[in-house]
C-alpha cells in the first residue's frame, strides 16, 4: 500500500486557501497605475494656514476585487517628515461593510476632501497616495503613487508687521489746566479774557464799585502781560455793550449806545496808562435777547419752559417783552434775577500764548522733563528721530505723569516701530488698566496679537478699535488675507500700497493691481522685489520675473533657496536664466 504524507496534504490545502486570496491583492497591486487620480487644483496651495485636499478616484472596469477593501491614505511628503491626511475606505461588491462600493465589472470612483495645517517645509513637497488593500485576514500594501507637487504658499508672505497707534497730544485749556478733551499739541494757543461792567437800570454811568471788582482788575492785569510778554501775542481788545430786553426800542438803543461810550472810555484810558496802544473796538446792542436766553436756560426761575417757549414763538421783540410781562408773578423773579445781569459792557481781550520752540521743547524734555505740560512732553517726543531718544522721553512721560495711559501706549509704539512686539505688550496692557476704553490701546493690542498669529482675539480687538485711526483698517486687511478672505482684504488695504496690499491681490486675482502697488511703492524690500517675481510668472512675463528675482536675492540672499524650490516658477526650473540666481 502506499504511504500518504498527511503533513504535505495540509500544506497543499492551506496553500490552495491562501494562493487567490493574495493573488487578487497581488493583481490589484500590479495595476495600481491604471487608478487615476486628480487633485483639484492641480498643485495644492496653502490658504488660511491650512492646505485643502480636494481628490477624486477612478477606478477601471475588471480592476477592484469583489472581496477586497483598499484604506486610501493621501500623505504631503517633505524633507524631514509626512503629513498624512485621513484616510478613505472603499470595498468590493461582497465586503459586508459601509465603504463606498466599486463594481469590479464597472468600476467606479470616490471623492475625498479633507485639509492640514500647513508649515513651511510643505513648500517643497509631493503629494502621495499611500494604499493598504486587505483580503480576508490577508494585507498587501502597495507601492506609494504620486500624484501632485509641493504646496503652493504664496498667501503665507504676509509682511507681519501689524500698526499700533500713538496716542493724541493734548494741550491744557485756556485756564492752564490739562484737558483730555482737546486734541492735538498747539504750539499758538488762542485765549481770552472777559469781564463785565454793569450798570444800574436805565443808566449809563460807571460806577467806582465796577471798577474795582475782581474780574475786572484780573481783565487789566491779563490785558497788560498780554502786552508786555514777548510769549503772548495781543490780538485784539473789543468793548460790547447792551440793554436789557425791557423798556421800549428808542429808548434802549440809545441807553447801550451810551453804555458802550461810558465803557470804552473808561477801558481806553486804563490802557493808555498801561501802555498798551491798540486800536479799540466797541459797539452795541439795544437789546440783548441772545444774553436773555442764555441766563435763563441756566436758571431757575418758575415758568422758565414757558418763557423759553415765548422767545422761540415771537421774534418782534416788543411782543416778547409784553408776552413775559403777562406771566406777573415770573415777570418780578425775572425783573429781579435776569435782567441785572444783562445790563453790561463786556470787555473782552483775545491774545494767542506762543509755546516754546521745538529747541527748547527737545532739551527740556531732556534735562527737565516735568517742567513740561504733558501735550508739550509727548510733542517734544516727536521732534526726535532716533527711536531709542523717543522711547526715552516717553519712559519720562512715564515716571512724571504715570497715570496717564498715552506714556505706556506710546512707549509701546515705539516697541512697535522697533518689531519688538512682545517688549510692546505689556506696556499696552498697562495703558488699558489706565484706559479700559481707549480705541487706541485696542488696536495696539490687536496689533501685538495679530503678531503673535491670534487671529481671532485680534479681530475682536480691531473692532473696538474702530475709528482710532487708519491702522485699523490695515491690520483688519492683514487679518483678512490669514483667513483667506482676499476680496475683503484689497477693500481693507484701498488706500495702502505695500507688499501686504500686493499680496491681497494677488490673491485675489489682480495682477495688475499687485504690480501697481509694489511698483508705487518706493521703499527698498526683497520682499517687494520677489512678489514682482511672482507676478512675472504667473503673467508668463520671463523678463519681470529674471530681473526682479535677481534683485530680491541681491537684497536677501535667503531667498534663493525659497526660489528654488517654489511651485510659483516649476515652469522655468530648467531655465538656464532662473537657474543662475537660485544655484
Amino acid at each position: 500500500m502506499r504511504k500518504i504524507n498527511l503533513k504535505s496534504i495540509v500544506y497543499l490545502l492551506v496553500l490552495s486557501m491562501f494562493l487567490p486570496g493574495c493573488a487578487g491583492l497581488k493583481k490589484m497591486k500590479k495595476n495600481a497605475d491604471k487608478i487615476q487620480f486628480k487633485t483639484t487644483p492641480e498643485v495644492l496651495e496653502a490658504h488660511a494656514n491650512k492646505v485643502d485636499l480636494a481628490i477624486d478616484g477612478i477606478f477601471p472596469a475588471n480592476y477592484f476585487n469583489k472581496k477586497a477593501v483598499l484604506v486610501v491614505t493621501p500623505s504631503l511628503k517633505y524633507e524631514g517628515g509626512e503629513t498624512k491626511y485621513a484616510p478613505i475606505t472603499v470595498q468590493g461588491e461582497k465586503v459586508q461593510a459601509n465603504n463606498r462600493v466599486i463594481s469590479y465589472a464597472a468600476g467606479g470612483n470616490f471623492s475625498y476632501k479633507n485639509a492640514t495645517d500647513y508649515i513651511n517645509a510643505m513648500s517643497k513637497s509631493g503629494l502621495y497616495v499611500n494604499i493598504t488593500a486587505s483580503k480576508g485576514k490577508k494585507n498587501l500594501d502597495f507601492n506609494p503613487i504620486k500624484i501632485a507637487d509641493g504646496v503652493i504658499a504664496t498667501s503665507q508672505m504676509v509682511e507681519n508687521m501689524p500698526k499700533a497707534i500713538i496716542g493724541v497730544q493734548r494741550e491744557p485749556n485756556t485756564t492752564g489746566k490739562y484737558d483730555p478733551n482737546i486734541d492735538a499739541f498747539q504750539r499758538i494757543v488762542p485765549d481770552e479774557m472777559v469781564a463785565d461792567i454793569h450798570y444800574l437800570i436805565n443808566r449809563s454811568n460807571i460806577r467806582s464799585e465796577e471798577t474795582t471788582a475782581t474780574d475786572v482788575k484780573d481783565f487789566e492785569t491779563y490785558t497788560r502781560k498780554a502786552n508786555e510778554d514777548e510769549k503772548i501775542n495781543l490780538k485784539q481788545i473789543e468793548v460790547s455793550a447792551y440793554a436789557s430786553p425791557d423798556g421800549t426800542i428808542d429808548f434802549n438803543t440809545e441807553l447801550a449806545a451810551e453804555r458802550k461810550n461810558t465803557s470804552s472810555a473808561y477801558l481806553a484810558q486804563r490802557l493808555k496808562e498801561a501802555g498798551v496802544n491798540i486800536e479799540l473796538k466797541t459797539k452795541y446792542t439795544p437789546e440783548d435777547w441772545e444774553g436773555f436766553k442764555e441766563v435763563m436756560e441756566s436758571s431757575n426761575i418758575r415758568d422758565k419752559e414757558l418763557i423759553l417757549r415765548v422767545l422761540s414763538m415771537y421774534n418782534d421783540p416788543e411782543v416778547r417783552e409784553r408776552e413775559i410781562r403777562n406771566l406777573a408773578e415770573t415777570f418780578t423773579a425775572v425783573a429781579e434775577e435776569i435782567l441785572p445781569q444783562l445790563r453790561r459792557a463786556k470787555m473782552v481781550t483775545s491774545a494767542d500764548f506762543i509755546g516754546k520752540s521745538d529747541e527748547e521743547l527737545k532739551a527740556l524734555a531732556k534735562s527737565n522733563p516735568a517742567s513740561l505740560n504733558p501735550a508739550e512732553l509727548l510733542y517734544a517726543a516727536t521732534l526726535f528721530e532716533d527711536l531709542n531718544e523717543q522711547l526715552s522721553i516717553y519712559n519720562s512721560f512715564i515716571r512724571v505723569y504715570p497715570n496717564d495711559w498715552r506714556g505706556h501706549n506710546n512707549a509701546g509704539y515705539v516697541m512697535v516701530k522697533q518689531k519688538k512686539y512682545a517688549d510692546a505688550k505689556p506696556l499696552f496692557g498697562q495703558a488699558e488698566r489706565l484706559k479700559n476704553n481707549e480705541p487706541i490701546v485696542k488696536n495696539n493690542l490687536g496689533a501685538v496679537n495679530l503678531y503673535e498669529g491670534n487671529i481671532a482675539v485680534s479681530e475682536t480687538l480691531f473692532g473696538a478699535a474702530s475709528g482710532a485711526g487708519s491702522e485699523v483698517n490695515y491690520n483688519l486687511g492683514m487679518v483678512s488675507i490669514k483667513k483667506a478672505e482676499y476680496d475683503q482684504a484689497v477693500r481693507y488695504f484701498d488706500r495702502t500700497a505695500d507688499v501686504n496690499s500686493a499680496l491681497a491681490k494677488i490673491m485675489a486675482g489682480d495682477n495688475n493691481g499687485a504690480l501697481r502697488d509694489l511698483e508705487t511703492n518706493t521703499a527698498e524690500s526683497a520682499t517687494k522685489e520677489y512678489l514682482k517675481a511672482i507676478i512675472g510668472a504667473r503673467t508668463a512675463r520671463e523678463s519681470l520675473l529674471i530681473e526682479s528675482l535677481q534683485k530680491a536675492v541681491n537684497l536677501d540672499s535667503n531667498f534663493k533657496a525659497k526660489a528654488k524650490n517654489d511651485i510659483e516658477f516649476m515652469r522655468y526650473f530648467n531655465n538656464s536664466r532662473f537657474s543662475a540666481i537660485v544655484n
